[in-house]
């Protein structure tokens, strides 16, 4: 059986690493999983081309929303956050699901994340219309998205009313000082930005969560700075090995072996420092 990543560029990726550790955890001898640059335009043909050995593809930028397009079945979680990360082709099918939700819903929980209280998401694009319908999941429902221009948000607009869910969004991302007044209230902090878009942000309290979704390079000045204030913090490597897990389990139909693919990854990461 084999399984790939694809995406452009996708040559970064750990995806490799995490699923070929779950299968030789698992005995999966005969699978093999491998990594392919593909783009949008790409993307229907690549998968047409796919023969009855194929388990599945994990999906990277630019990849997540034309996805749906490809897919003859799509799960309710996809369908409602407008992206999907995951095509499982085994048997035939072309089933489309978010297995992000699953990885932030973990690594927040994980973290201490609890039901209630309030949430602040930086950012509005995919992975924030992911994290919408994780903070749901958590029980957490008063939640603000800071954005640059409030007039660029209709894809999460229309993520959020699928999800039944009603967020604030505010265009504080250019305002540090209406930023940090934000992130003084709340008990859970997402930041979706790319590497180094969240520096300049400070203000997240003592006992609150933040999950910066960047992993490398680690610590973001952003993720130190929250550390420094008491905060607890947890890197975009937390995310990316629990939506990992749930790919595997959708591909395979087997268990992950969560401890063996945890260990490939941070050997992986120090390998790469």
């Amino acid at each position: 059986m084999r399984a790939a990543v694809l995406g452009h560029p996708v040559g970064h990726s750990l995806s490799p690493v995490l699923h070929s550790a779950a299968y030789a955890a698992l005995g999966l001898d005969g699978w093999h999983y491998d990594a392919h640059e593909c783009d949008e335009a790409g993307l229907a043909g690549f998968v047409a081309g796919r023969g009855p050995e194929w388990a599945g593809l994990s999906l990277t930028m630019p990849l997540k929303r034309v996805a749906l397009d490809v897919a003859r079945e799509v799960s309710p979680l996809a369908a409602a956050t407008g992206a999907a990360n995951t095509l499982v082709l085994a048997g035939g099918r072309r089933y489309a699901d978010n297995t992000d939700v699953a990885g932030v819903v973990a690594a927040l929980r994980g973290a201490g994340a609890a039901p209630g209280g309030r949430a602040v998401v930086l950012g509005a694009g995919g992975t924030a219309q992911a994290t919408l319908a994780a903070l749901r999941e958590l029980g957490i429902h008063d939640v603000a998205v800071l954005v640059r221009s409030r007039s660029r948000t209709g894809e999460l607009d229309a993520a959020a009313a699928r999800l039944g869910v009603t967020p604030t969004v505010c265009d504080a991302l250019l305002d540090p000082a209406r930023a940090r007044a934000e992130l003084a209230t709340a008990d859970v902090v997402v930041s979706t930005l790319p590497s180094g878009a969240a520096d300049a942000f400070t203000g997240v309290r003592a006992g609150a969560v933040l999950l910066d979704v960047v992993y490398a390079p680690w610590p973001t000045a952003f993720a130190a700075a929250a550390e420094a204030a008491g905060a607890r913090v947890v890197s975009g490597l937390e995310m990316l090995l629990h939506q990992a897990v749930a790919q595997v389990e959708l591909m395979t139909g087997r268990t992950p072996p969560v401890p063996a693919m945890r260990e490939a990854l941070d050997a992986a990461v120090a390998a790469r420092v």
